[in-house]
């Protein structure tokens, strides 16, 4: 049976370390973001096809997250506005801090597991659903 999880972070937490660690403390083997909304004060983002990042320490809309979530890995992606309503947006990784909080709702699925498997064609860990 699916479950709907909902988690909140505080300032200073790391967005996706806490991420990480709420799937492993739930025992998510396959999930998803369903809603993230709250407000960064230090954001890190990889850009698409790119190792380039977009670094700031600023303060910071989330006004999207999505992704899926396990045990065996995340991979989510982050759309973020400043105070003039530009928008950021990528790949989520360490060291995106909270400013006053993140609210997350989480679909844990049931009878699916996510695995994360490297991928010698695009040269990334990529999904294997079993």
């Amino acid at each position: 049976m699916h479950q709907f999880l909902s988690l909140k972070l505080n300032p200073e937490q790391d967005l996706k370390r806490e991420l990480q660690s709420f799937c492993e403390k739930n025992t998510i083997q396959a999930g998803c973001i369903v809603s993230g909304i709250g407000s960064l004060k230090k954001a890190k983002i990889r850009l698409a096809n790119s190792s380039e990042f977009f670094e700031s320490v600023s303060f910071f809309e989330i006004v999207s997250l999505s992704g899926s979530l396990s045990v065996n890995g995340c991979h989510i992606h982050i759309s973020i506005a400043d105070k003039d309503g530009n928008i950021k947006g990528g790949h989520l990784v360490d060291d995106n801090l909270i400013y006053t909080t993140a609210e997350i709702v989480i679909l844990k699925l049931s009878g699916q597991t996510y695995e994360r498997e490297f991928d010698s064609i695009t040269g990334f860990k990529e999904l294997k659903i079993t």
